[in-house]
């Protein structure tokens, strides 16, 4: 897969990279860790050692058995510096937990540790992660420095709302969820991939760590999640969407420059930053969010799985099971939220469906929705598998398209039996930003 380098600075969120490097190391990538001395104090180099089959570096000035190179890799015969040989290899640079001490010396070019060396020497991708209290996170000068390094293409990632290390403390400062933070990681791996693929004769490997903002102005609607239909008080009819392809979908678009509206149905994932995000339970109150936001986008992608049915007369009470020998429950059909949307497009507006499947017949059945709702292309994937789809950290999908003609420049591993692209299985992130390449081609052939 990919090789992520990642730098932990001095905080308690230091716990959250152990997460991050087994998430990482269980999608199949490589890592490998710097680290600050402070950082020492609350991780030491041995667990990340232990996650990621690698050393982990302090210093300029220790020696690296690896000599610079990542798992899976063979390392050079001579002994490099560790920081230009491990940015050489790296594909992605992460910093998490970015202290706001480790923010204002990468704002500022200082270069007195390995970590801010690193960044420096850093031509792949870098992402920052903050996490500190929220009175640090609110003083100026933390924001000024966040501003520099977003003017010079480093992406921030957070931080989120919620409770500090500090008894009592609660505020927005706390470290990204560590799945979402590999999710940013393999977000702008994918379209580093894209930028290098679009530009083959740039002269120079150099990457400048920026995403391209070729959705600018854009307005975007997504859904995700999974909708829950209440039988009483307590219980519901559901299901397993986690919410992920869309979330993944909604912070790709948000990467590219547009406005992003998401409508969450039960999701326990944080929002991707920049992304105007809001939360419903029932389809009921997805469709009326999906009213409001719909006539002012330009792109609809209706990820989220909306039930198809809900109890009739849900109880207004915890239905008790004492003294019942079954209970029978009558069902009506929910409203068909994309269709009606469909219905009521304006010209120039994108609509993108998806259709979560089972087994035999899947294409077919998505293909048959694709007409019936008229929409631009619907996205399919078999939930059948258990390696993909619902509750999964990767995905595989075919893109079905209502012109019948493959968009231009679609690439390796695109085939067009029947208007179709197929996305080979991969992380949902990767897979995502391979879905706004289509629909940005399809755009474009408009």
């Amino acid at each position: 897969m990919a090789r992520i380098l990642l730098g932990v600075s001095g905080g308690i969120a230091a716990y959250k990279a152990l997460e991050l490097v087994r998430l990482a190391t269980a999608a199949g990538h490589a890592v490998r860790v710097v680290q600050t001395p402070s950082s020492r104090r609350f991780v030491g180099p041995a667990s990340f050692a232990a996650l990621s089959g690698a050393p982990v570096l302090v210093s300029e000035f220790e020696r690296d058995p690896a000599r610079g190179a990542f798992p899976g890799q063979q390392p050079p015969d001579h002994e490099p510096p560790s920081h230009l040989e491990l940015m050489q290899r790296a594909q992605v640079y992460l910093i998490a937990p970015a202290s706001a001490n480790t923010i204002a010396k990468l704002a500022h070019g200082l270069a007195d540790n390995l970590l801010t060396s690193c960044a420096l020497a850093a031509t792949c991708p870098l992402i920052v992660a903050p996490a500190m209290n929220n009175h640090m996170y609110a003083h100026p000068a933390v924001g000024a420095n966040l501003d520099m390094l977003r003017a010079r293409g480093v992406e921030i990632v957070g931080p989120e709302s919620g409770r500090l290390a500090a008894v009592g403390e609660h505020g927005l400062g706390r470290l990204v969820e560590p799945a979402l933070l590999l999710a940013a990681c393999e977000a702008a791996l994918a379209r580093s991939a894209g930028a290098h693929d679009a530009a083959p004769d740039r002269g120079t490997g150099a990457h400048d760590g920026a995403p391209h903002r070729s959705w600018q102005g854009l307005r975007v609607l997504v859904t995700a999640g999974g909708t829950r239909e209440p039988i009483d008080s307590v219980r519901f009819v559901g299901n397993s969407s986690s919410g992920r392809m869309g979330f993944a979908l909604a912070g790709a678009a948000r990467a590219r420059g547009a406005r992003v509206t998401l409508v969450a149905a039960n999701v326990a994932l944080p929002a991707p930053p920049g992304v105007d995000c809001r939360r419903v339970a029932t389809a009921a109150q997805l469709k009326e969010a999906c009213e409001q936001a719909f006539p002012a986008c330009d792109v609809l992608l209706m990820a989220a799985a909306v039930a198809d049915f809900r109890p009739s007369a849900p109880a207004p009470e915890k239905i008790a099971k004492t003294g019942r020998e079954s209970l029978v429950l009558e069902l009506e059909p929910t409203a068909d939220v994309l269709g009606e949307l469909a219905s009521r497009r304006r010209d120039g507006q994108l609509l993108v469906g998806f259709a979560a499947e089972h087994g035999e017949g899947a294409v077919q059945a998505a293909r048959a929705k694709l007409l019936s709702k008229r929409l631009d292309a619907i996205v399919v994937n078999d939930i059948s598998r258990a390696d993909i789809g619902f509750d999964s950290e990767h995905n595989e999908v075919t893109i079905l398209l209502a012109d019948g003609r493959l968009p231009a420049g679609a690439g390796e591993g695109a085939g067009a039996e029947g208007a179709s692209v197929f996305i080979a299985r991969a992380p949902k992130a990767r897979v995502a930003e391979k879905i706004l390449d289509t629909v940005e081609r399809l755009r474009v052939d408009r």
